[in-house]
């Protein structure tokens, strides 16, 4: 029976072994925490940039739908010989209105006449103060005024610019 005094003594050091191998395996709490810290000081500093130019591109999607409404407009009033009404608005660009025989549509994809890029949908005015008609999206709070990417986006405004 002495070699079972033995192996008793060999097993203990073996359990004591392996414990000890294997919380060398895995992160300390400081280290955790420094890790931690590191990725919220990136969020920090990069996260305003990056919600940034999300903001940006709403903005910027929603000038190139009001373009992509003013060519169907274009086309609308190549078929029809005129714009849509104030009353009868974008939805003529995508369902026949009483009385337009020589509607040819629909002039959007979809049919239904998308919001803009905050889920307001667009103002038209037509006729306009100047051209024939308006588009305007009232930016992310969605109220007339405004600033930054609250501040109103006119399609009026845009070919103003672009023509200038």
């Amino acid at each position: 029976m002495p070699g079972a005094i033995f192996s008793g003594f060999f097993n203990r050091s073996r359990v004591a072994t392996e414990t000890a191998s294997y919380t060398e395996q895995g992160f300390t709490l400081v280290e955790m925490l420094v890790v931690i810290t590191i990725i919220g000081l990136i969020m920090g500093l990069i996260g305003p940039r990056v919600l940034n130019y999300l903001s940006e591109s709403k903005v910027k999607a929603a000038k190139i739908q009001m373009q992509s409404f003013s060519s169907a407009l274009d086309l609308f009033n190549l078929d029809a010989g005129r714009y849509p009404s104030a009353s009868e608005g974008l939805a003529a660009l995508v369902r026949r209105t009483p009385g337009n025989e020589a509607w040819n549509g629909p002039y959007l994809k979809g049919g239904n006449v998308p919001k803009d890029p905050w889920n307001h949908d667009y103002v038209y005015s037509a006729p306009a103060e100047h051209g024939a008609y308006d588009i305007v999206s009232y930016g992310s709070d969605g109220q007339n005024g405004g600033s930054g990417t609250a501040a109103d986006i006119s399609l009026d405004a845009l070919t103003t610019a672009r023509n200038e």
